[in-house]
């Protein structure tokens, strides 16, 4: 079931509101003091304050006017940045405190982003773009390694593996396989991508994509029917859409 982006959204403005209701509180202990010394700190920490609040709110703005437009605004793309950098802690703070579960936080979240980056209208070259890959999704019993060197799949079918690697070959991209965000991180800075298609769960995606700043990124999630970090499963249909999205006439 696809994720509501309205859920994160929602959850961001939020947490601004609270940060301000905080801010109006230090406010308020400050003025009740007579000493020249507070107020004149109190008048600097309110004009930081000031900035930081109509930052956060024009980040915030510029990611629903992109959903509401379904276009990116490459001018507000960094205000965008800032405020999910900056609030997206405190957004799953909040969403604890009303009972929501935080992987649906996440989903949502992920969904933002995918919404946001197939907006851009990258059309990149199939040579440009990195799939990226969590090592559970081979199964458990193979005695070949791929972390190292994909081409070590012997294509047998008991995972999607050999599928994804098919698919890599058609269309010409890099592929990797990663056990954790350092690693996950080496492939980037080696290869240098324009643009990423990550698979894997909810708190590793919404990790990576907030690791990745600027890189654009497209979250697949996984599924764990034998629970998590253990012979997951991917829609390889799901991947090679995101792979059109970002492509160049598919590349072929």
């Amino acid at each position: 079931m696809q994720a509501k982006k309205r859920l994160y959204v929602g959850l961001l403005g939020f947490s601004l509101i609270m940060v301000i209701g905080i801010a109006a509180l230090v406010w308020y202990i400050f003025t009740h003091r007579d000493i020249l010394v507070n107020q004149v700190l109190l008048i600097g920490m309110l004009v930081i304050a000031a900035v930081i609040f109509a930052v956060l709110g024009l980040g915030i703005l510029a990611i629903v006017m992109m959903i509401i437009r379904c276009k990116s605004f490459p001018s507000l793309e960094t205000l965008t940045q800032w405020a999910n950098g900056m609030l997206f802690p405190l957004t799953l703070l909040t969403g604890r405190f009303f009972g929501i579960d935080k992987d649906k936080i996440l989903k949502s979240f992920i969904s933002v982003n995918n919404y946001l980056v197939g907006n851009k209208n990258l059309a990149l070259r199939c040579q440009d773009i990195m799939i990226l890959l969590p090592h559970c999704l081979q199964n458990s019993e193979c005695k070949f390694k791929i972390t190292i060197d994909i081409n070590n799949c012997r294509n047998c079918g008991k995972c999607k593996i050999g599928a994804l690697k098919e698919l890599a070959e058609q269309y010409r991209v890099k592929l990797r396989v990663a056990t954790g965000g350092t690693l996950a991180r080496k492939w980037i800075k080696e290869t240098k991508p324009k643009a990423v298609i990550a698979v894997a769960c909810e708190r590793d995606l919404s990790a990576g994509i907030q690791d990745t700043g600027e890189l654009p990124v497209l979250g697949v999630l996984n599924c764990r029917p034998h629970g998590p970090c253990l012979n997951t499963d991917v829609d390889v249909a799901e991947i090679e859409r995101a792979l059109l999205t970002i492509s160049k006439g598919g590349c072929l």
